[in-house]
């Protein structure tokens, strides 16, 4: 794309901000019908975006852009596998992931593979079949990854405990600093213990480290290193290092080139998933993926939940100045959403040059955060209200209680509807006179007091609302952020599948372990040169 039309539509979209007055009151009261208008739904989730500061046209400015930037176009070549992670010559099919029905695509076809393979072996662990060295069945998983290879199973695997087998335990590891392994180590016993190794390439730092400490772990406890192999399996592309490691081929499950790290859930990747929960919960969150995946392909733009939630996306980014998202699950399980949400628009989104390598001359990705309501409201959701920035927020709700506590449920979506209310609707300093003084406050008080409890207001959201917190809509969930994601970087003109930024700190992590274990060189900075002197002290 070139730069001009872009450049280009963002002056236009600024020109119409400028050109009107921005109320949220106002708006609803203009068109008292306007939920219903700015409101749509797909797979299981209702979208409320009517709470953001948009005008009808303004939504037919940015749906036009859409044209401009060859959305249609680019959605066609992501389904279709055409090589759109232009930098490293390979598709992104993470979709192929959760295809349904008999498989039609040779792509397709490795992945039923896998699958059958992944079934098997969930069904050979879960019956008992499958034993460590002394012969007792495994009761406990332990997945050693990081990144891609932990946030979205353990985030998926937390969200939906109570599809939890009962006789299996599946734990995470993921940090460098041993203590996440020690500490998670400490608690089991060796012999009813399994671990995966997730490492596409079997060499990633943390994940390697983490690994050859529980490969010893297993061997202290008195396994024989002809019988590793019950007790690692492996996800990685490098049979070879993982053989090498003691785990036997038929253990170790494929990943795939055309697969991102934080697109990988579906894949084998899913693996404690399934273990966790069974494969046929496993087989729902693919199902209600790729309910997804056919709503983003074949839905009007204007009906589109992706396509709707990244243009309000870029709204704010480009012409309000809004450098951050706040994303809001009110569902205790869900407390995981916001960083796995974190690595996919962030790792996806945070660059600086457009597909062709020109600099970017608009903003780029957003900071991504947020916390588990209503925990939330009682830590940072101050700044949310009363602060100087306007930071758009997605409030995401379940329809459904998620346990037996259901009046708790009523009280928790109470806050959730009410926070959404109050960034709306505010609060002015009349309103918060006339608060004080009919509370008794003097007039001097009243003075005082009132610009302290004025309110903004007119801060913008989205409200999701998730029929079920099931596999079927949780994939479904899960989906509809990764087409956002999609769909704002194809708008910015960008490569959301490569992640170059990643790698530098890997590299120069080996050169300071090096220096570490030798001696620091001469070029290096003042600062990291003093920082390593103090720290080998």
């Amino acid at each position: 794309m070139d730069a001009l039309p872009l450049s280009a539509a963002i002056a236009h979209l600024k020109q119409h901000k400028d050109q009107h007055t921005w109320s949220l009151r106002e708006l609803f009261t203009q068109n008292p019908d306007r939920a219903n208008t700015f409101s749509t739904s797909a797979a299981g989730i209702y979208l409320d975006y009517s709470k953001n500061l948009l005008r009808e046209d303004t939504l037919s400015l940015l749906l036009d852009y859409t044209d401009t930037a060859a959305l249609k176009d680019a959605i066609q070549a992501l389904f279709s596998g055409a090589n759109i992670n232009n930098t490293e010559h390979r598709p992104a099919l993470h979709t192929a992931l959760r295809f349904q029905g008999a498989p039609e695509t040779e792509h397709e076809q490795a992945v039923a593979d896998c699958r059958a393979q992944m079934q098997q072996f969930v069904e050979r662990v879960h019956s008992g079949a499958w034993t460590g060295f002394t012969g007792k069945p495994i009761r406990h998983v332990v997945n050693i990854g990081i990144g891609g290879s932990d946030l979205g199973p353990r985030m998926v695997c937390e969200a939906l405990r109570p599809w939890h087998n009962p006789d299996i335990q599946v734990h995470f590891v993921a940090n460098i600093d041993g203590a996440d392994l020690s500490d998670t180590l400490a608690r089991l016993p060796a012999e009813e213990t399994l671990f995966i190794v997730a490492s596409k390439s079997f060499s990633t730092l943390e994940t390697r480290q983490n690994a050859l400490s529980a490969r010893q772990w297993v061997l202290d406890a008195g396994c024989a290193e002809s019988e590793l192999e019950k007790h690692f399996v492996a996800v990685s592309s490098n049979i070879v290092a993982a053989q090498d490691f003691g785990i036997a081929a038929q253990n170790i499950f494929p990943m795939w080139d055309w697969v991102g790290g934080r697109y990988s859930l579906w894949s084998a990747i899913g693996l404690p998933i399934a273990l966790a929960c069974g494969f046929d919960a496993y087989s729902e969150l693919l199902r209600g993926a790729n309910a997804m995946d056919t709503h983003f392909a074949e839905a009007p733009f204007e009906q589109n939940l992706p396509v709707l939630m990244a243009l309000i996306h870029f709204w704010y980014r480009q012409c309000w100045g809004a450098g951050s998202l706040a994303v809001l699950p009110y569902a205790q399980r869900l407390a995981k959403f916001p960083a796995w949400l974190q690595q996919l628009d962030m790792e996806s989104l945070g660059k600086s040059v457009d597909r062709e390598g020109q600099p970017l001359n608009y903003p780029s990705g957003s900071v991504i955060w947020g916390a588990e309501g209503s925990n939330g409201q009682h830590s940072f959701h101050q700044l949310l209200h009363q602060g100087t920035d306007m930071i758009p927020a997605d409030f995401v709700a379940i329809k459904q209680p998620t346990s037996e506590l259901t009046e708790q449920h009523r009280w928790l979506l109470s806050c959730c509807l009410s926070q959404s209310q109050a960034l709306l609707q505010g609060k002015s300093l009349a309103e918060a006179r006339k608060e004080l003084e009919a509370s008794g406050h003097t007039h001097k008080e009243v003075h005082h007091l009132a610009p302290h409890k004025v309110i903004p207001g007119n801060r913008p959201s989205n409200t999701l609302i998730v029929e079920k917190l099931d596999p079927y809509h949780l994939g479904s969930l899960l989906a509809l952020y990764e087409h956002k994601v999609f769909t704002f970087g194809t708008l910015l003109d960008i490569n959301p599948f490569d992640q170059w930024g990643v790698e530098l700190g890997k590299v120069l992590g080996n050169a300071v372990y090096d220096a570490i274990e030798g001696e620091i060189p001469s070029n290096w900075d003042g600062s990291t040169a003093n920082l390593l002197k103090l720290l080998l002290k």
